[in-house]
C-alpha cells in the first residue's frame, strides 16, 4: 500500500539503505549530506522532493512524474480564476473578538 506508513522505500543514494516511508524524506536530507559524491550525481524532482533521479534522467522523470499532475491542475485551476477571486480564496480566519478590557 502506497500511503502505508510503515512500508519500506529503498534509498536512491545507497542501495543498502531501506527506510520507513515516514521516515524517509528525513533519511534524504541526512543521507546526501553523508555521501555529498554520491548526491551530485543526482537531482530533485521539481514535483516532489522525495524524488531523486540520475541528473541525466531527470528530464525523462519530469515527463512521467504522477505528482506533476498535482501541479498542473493546481495551476490550471488558479489560473481560471479572476485575480480577485484568487484573493478571497486565501484564507478566511479572522481573529475572535477580544473580550478583555487592558483599561479595567
Amino acid at each position: 500500500d502506497m500511503l502505508d506508513p510503515e512500508r519500506l522505500i529503498q534509498c536512491p543514494l545507497v542501495k543498502h539503505h531501506w527506510i520507513r516511508a515516514r521516515r524517509f524524506p528525513y533519511h534524504l536530507v541526512k543521507c546526501k549530506e553523508s555521501n555529498p559524491e554520491i548526491a551530485k550525481k543526482f537531482a530533485t524532482c521539481p514535483f516532489n522532493a522525495r524524488h531523486l533521479v540520475p541528473q541525466a534522467d531527470l528530464s525523462d522523470h519530469i515527463m512521467k512524474c504522477n505528482d506533476k499532475a498535482f501541479v498542473e491542475q493546481d495551476v490550471v485551476s488558479r489560473s481560471c480564476e479572476s485575480p480577485q477571486e484568487q484573493l478571497n480564496n486565501g484564507s478566511t480566519w479572522q481573529a475572535p473578538p477580544c473580550a478583555e478590557d487592558w483599561e479595567t
